[in-house]
């Protein structure tokens, strides 16, 4: 008797939990939007065409050195942040993935963003072109990308090398 209620028990949690992680992967695939970047705005913002219409996108958790701000002037590693985020991403198909925000004060999207199997955010970060910069609460990756500044700082990478 006690394997028999051991399969009922089994087969009652396998019909609870199935639907329930289901609907978490069809959720989470919700949230992908994709596009085609059609501009490089920046180290850090991209323009793309999202089912026909023009969106700047914000990538977030990450700033990089200005190199087009009203008024600063350009920062060291703006350039070669910018140059590095247009060989990532420019011309290509990506998608994205909102965290809390949809949008920045300046009616940007905020999103994580991915071509192919790059997570462009990360990326940047990693290869020391951007610094790990959160606001809350858009901090699902805040930790990971404190974790990959810290690498390239102490690796030299980047705007550290120097």
């Amino acid at each position: 008797m006690v394997g028999g209620s051991r399969k009922i028990l089994i087969v009652v949690l396998l019909l609870v939990i199935l639907p329930v992680s289901c609907k978490l992967i069809l959720t989470n695939r919700s949230k992908l939007e994709y596009g085609q970047v059609v501009d490089v705005i920046d180290g850090d913002t991209i323009k793309v065409e999202i089912n026909g219409s023009l969106e700047k996108v914000r990538y977030i958790g990450v700033d990089t050195p200005e190199t087009k701000h009203p008024t600063k002037s350009v920062q060291y590693f703006g350039r070669e942040a910018f140059q590095f985020n247009k060989k990532l991403v420019d011309g290509k198909k990506v998608r994205f993935v909102k965290d809390v925000s949809q949008r920045d004060k300046y009616g940007r999207l905020l999103r994580y963003v991915y071509v192919d199997d790059i997570f462009v955010n990360a990326e940047l970060v990693k290869q020391g072109y951007a610094y790990a910069s959160t606001y809350p609460p858009d901090i699902k990756y805040a930790s990971f990308f404190y974790l990959l500044q810290r690498r390239a700082r102490e690796k030299k990478r980047g705007l550290w090398g120097k």
